[in-house]
């Protein structure tokens, strides 16, 4: 994959993730405030921006979105590393629980 390959799937992935980010704000503003691990703030001007103004900031070569799992344990839990394909929903449970814990840290 070449350079403007890889920046044009980047302008491709900010729009979706812009789309998805004002649906979740239109449809449950709690939920997409711990889904999406954005403030308040930045969740009142994703939910007022128009299709014009998305699509401007979906078109620089900065992914806007980001992995919010910085955690080595979080990161085990969710790949299921070392453990059997049993204990898959206990650990995906248990990351979600910790992953929460941050997002009220962080709020």
């Amino acid at each position: 994959m070449n350079t403007e390959q890889i920046i044009a799937e980047i302008r491709e992935a900010n729009l979706s993730y812009l789309m998805l980010a004002q649906s979740l704000i239109r449809s449950d503003r709690e939920q997409a405030l711990y889904r999406l691990g954005v403030s308040e703030e930045a969740v009142d001007l994703i939910a007022s921006l128009s299709p014009a103004q998305m699509l401007r900031i979906a078109s620089g070569s900065t992914l806007l979105c980001r992995f919010r799992v910085e955690d080595d344990l979080v990161w085990q839990l969710l790949s299921n590393h070392g453990r059997s394909a049993a204990n898959d929903g206990v650990s995906r449970l248990h990351a979600s629980i910790l992953m929460a814990g941050r997002h009220q840290e962080a709020a």
